[in-house]
Parts: structure tokens; C-alpha cells; sequence
């Protein structure tokens, strides 16, 4: 590293520290913001907008951050968090490795032209991270509020929910959920059964009536 990225890394030193601390401590209200996972680091590198989809992408940070875990060896195996004194590391190692790309691309270049390069890269991490204080969270009651009213539109429904309301969107309640069965004997739509229907009714007496209420009279 040059002495101007020195001096741009040690002046904004305890600023980086801080943002590293608030992106350490995200989605973890008992950590302290000393160590960082992979997650949050990822998080960090593409809102503070490192993660440019062009020189650098998701992978070359990837790459760096896990290969200064792998340095990290201990009993048990390796850590798979960084501290802030590894910060420094991992953004050499992701300078190196877009250097190390570029040359692949570029055969003729120098190793003037490599370490400036590189330089130039570590000083626009160093400038962008410092810029990025705080991890950006999504306000999760808007978003709620516009599933919500998405689910609950009846005019969007299909299907046998969609006979559950009316076009007001008023629940039918128990007409809604179920169909109604006459047991009359016919099927829907009969013929038979509307022409009964349309007949004039006519009460027939039965003979045998007759005859009793007839023989009881005279009795």
C-alpha cells in the first residue's frame, strides 16, 4: 500500500470502525459489533456500494473474505468471522484478486501498472465504506400493510373464493362457504321440475275421506 492510501485508511480510521461496528452488530441485538459475519459483511460492501457489479462483484468479496478466515486456523477449525484487524486484509486480498483478474484480460500490464491499479481500488473501498455509517432496514409495516391489502382484495380472487363475496366485496358468510340443497328430488336446472312449478295447484281429495267424514256425519 502507498503512503497516500495509508493516510486515507488512518484518517478515516475511526469512522470505518464505527460503521464496522453497526454493520457487525446488525440482525443481532446481543453482539457487541467486535466480530462480523460473511452475511453482514456482504451487506456492508453492497450498500456502501464496493459491490459494483463491474470491477467488483459478490464473488470477489467472497473470495477475499473467506480466504483471510482460512489464515485464521485454530483447534477446532477455521473462524468464520472477521475482527476490525482483519478489515485491512481482506480489502488487499480483494484488490489483489481484481488485479489478478484484470492481468488475465490484460496480458501487457505492467507491474507499475498492477500496483497502481491496485492502489486505486483500495483507496475507493476505504473512501465508500467510511461514507456507509449505518445498515439501511427496510420499514417492515409498509410492506406488511401492502401484503396485507393484497390478500385481502376479493376483486383479485379466483375460484370458489371468489363466490365467497358479493361485488361490493361483502362477505356472503355461510352462503358463500356452502351450496344450498333443496332435497326436492330434482337435479338443478330440471325441466320436469319447472313445469310442475308453473302448473296451477290443484288439491285432490282423497274418496276414502269422503266416505268417513260422510258415515260419521250420520252416526
Amino acid at each position: 500500500m502507498d503512503n497516500n492510501n495509508i493516510t486515507i485508511w488512518i484518517e478515516n480510521l475511526d469512522l470505518i470502525k464505527q460503521n464496522f461496528t453497526n454493520f457487525a452488530k446488525f440482525g443481532d441485538i446481543k453482539s457487541l459489533g467486535k466480530c462480523m459475519s460473511s452475511k453482514n459483511f456482504d451487506k456492508w460492501m453492497k450498500e456502501s456500494k464496493v459491490i459494483d457489479g463491474k470491477i467488483i462483484k459478490s464473488t470477489d468479496t467472497d473470495i477475499a473474505f473467506t480466504k483471510i478466515i482460512g489464515k485464521k486456523l485454530k483447534g477446532t477449525g477455521p473462524i468464520k468471522m472477521i475482527d476490525f484487524s482483519d478489515l485491512e486484509n481482506v480489502f488487499q486480498e480483494i484488490a489483489n484478486h481484481i488485479v489478478k483478474e484484470l492481468q488475465k484480460k490484460k496480458k501487457n500490464m505492467t507491474l507499475d501498472e498492477q500496483m497502481s491499479e491496485k492502489d486505486q481500488i483500495f483507496k475507493n473501498i476505504t473512501l465508500k465504506i467510511s461514507e456507509c455509517k449505518t445498515p439501511h432496514v427496510q420499514n417492515r409495516e409498509i410492506m406488511n400493510r401492502d401484503v396485507v391489502s393484497r390478500l385481502t382484495d376479493s376483486s383479485k380472487f379466483t375460484g370458489t373464493h371468489k363466490e365467497r363475496f358479493d361485488e361490493a366485496g361483502k362477505g356472503k358468510g355461510l352462503d358463500g362457504r356452502r351450496e344450498k340443497c333443496s332435497n326436492n328430488g330434482y337435479v338443478q336446472g330440471s325441466k320436469i321440475k319447472q313445469e310442475i312449478l308453473k302448473k296451477p295447484y290443484k288439491r285432490r281429495i282423497n274418496p276414502d275421506r269422503i266416505y268417513r267424514l260422510i258415515n260419521t256425519d250420520i252416526i
